[in-house]
């Protein structure tokens, strides 16, 4: 399993990286010890999760998943071995704290708390969720300013994971479904007043939405702030199992209506053409998709997640797959005639 840099933290991370947010709602605690077993096997030591999970989110499960990986650490042992990251939730969540900021107060209740699901005495990556203000977030378009915007200043939210850092709580920080502006904003902040420094963005990635490379590609590259890709698959979409109206029975977008970011006819469509693009070449569209996100120079690790072993076995093997120059030639003429339908 290749390696690579968490940032200028000094930490390094498998390029797969587990995504856990199905553990406690599609998978059962013995699933995700199952499927946490088979990822350390395969040589990935990075996983992933949040105060929220399992998704949906909802109160009566909220932090089962943080509690599974939690028993798997205890049972297992071996901490050392993992790099383990989660996030704080972002605003709006009121089943969390009573709705959860990005306060001195709430960080420290939200780490706190974490930790104590999670059976460990301390997070290597913690990531806010999603900005504590108001900007353009899960695809939404057309930023318009809130004249009456209540947001946590950058400067409360940074100083309170400094404290969380200096405790020994948390080692590192990263951002989640953030712009470029907010990634710049921290790193500024960071420069100017010894604040923690972000060491990484998850954001979403795959042949569906590549937003990312319009201006947070390059901070990536010159603020070395790599990419932790979410939803690689598009949802499970860039597999093809949802062609011409299919719902298998246990697909997420069969079992939930919430998820609709990569359902319209132009995703449709253009995800049509992908699945044509690996059959032609002999390749399985879904390990097609994940190993253009693993080819992707600003990438950190791509967040895989799977309800079954059968669907992590087939995500893990695209690790060894490396795409042919004509694959990513027919790719990339897919994505200038249909560029970016999921934003």
């Amino acid at each position: 399993m290749q390696k690579r840099p968490l940032g200028n933290t000094g930490i390094n991370v498998s390029r797969l990286c587990l995504g856990t947010m199905t553990f406690g709602e599609q998978n059962s605690e013995s699933d995700a010890h199952r499927q946490l077993d088979r990822a350390r096997d395969a040589g990935i030591d990075f996983i992933d999760t949040a105060e929220m999970y399992p998704v949906p989110p909802k109160a009566e499960t909220q932090g089962l998943t943080e509690a599974y990986i939690g028993t798997w650490l205890k049972a297992r042992g071996k901490r050392d071995e993992v790099i383990l990251a989660t996030k704080a939730a972002g605003p709006r969540l009121e089943h969390i704290r009573g709705g959860p900021r990005f306060t001195r107060e709430h960080l420290h209740a939200a780490v706190d708390t974490s930790l104590e699901r999670l059976q460990t005495d301390y997070i290597d990556l913690y990531q806010l969720h999603w900005p504590d203000r108001s900007t353009n977030t899960f695809g939404q378009l057309d930023y318009a300013p809130d004249p009456d915007e209540d947001a946590t200043p950058l400067e409360e939210t940074l100083a309170a994971l400094k404290e969380l850092v200096d405790a020994g709580k948390i080692r590192a920080i990263g951002l989640s479904n953030e712009t470029p502006w907010g990634v710049m904003r921290c790193l500024h902040l960071a420069e100017t007043l010894g604040l923690p420094r972000v060491a990484s963005v998850q954001n979403p990635y795959n042949l569906l939405n590549r937003s990312f490379e319009v201006g947070l590609a390059e901070i990536a590259h010159r603020e070395n702030v790599g990419l932790l890709a979410y939803s690689p698959l598009a949802f499970g979409v860039l597999s093809g199992k949802y062609l011409d109206g299919a719902r298998p029975p246990q697909g997420r977008l069969t079992l939930f209506e919430r998820f609709q970011r990569y359902t319209s006819d132009v995703a449709e469509q253009a995800t049509r053409a992908y699945v044509d693009i690996a059959r032609q070449h002999d390749l399985d569209p879904a390990q097609m998709a994940l190993a253009f996100v693993n080819s992707r120079p600003f990438l950190t690790s791509n967040i895989i997640g799977a309800t079954t072993l059968d669907q992590l076995e087939s995500n893990l093997a695209s690790e060894s797959l490396t795409l042919e120059p004509a694959v990513l030639e027919a790719i990339d003429a897919v994505h200038r005639r249909l560029s970016n339908p999921c934003p």
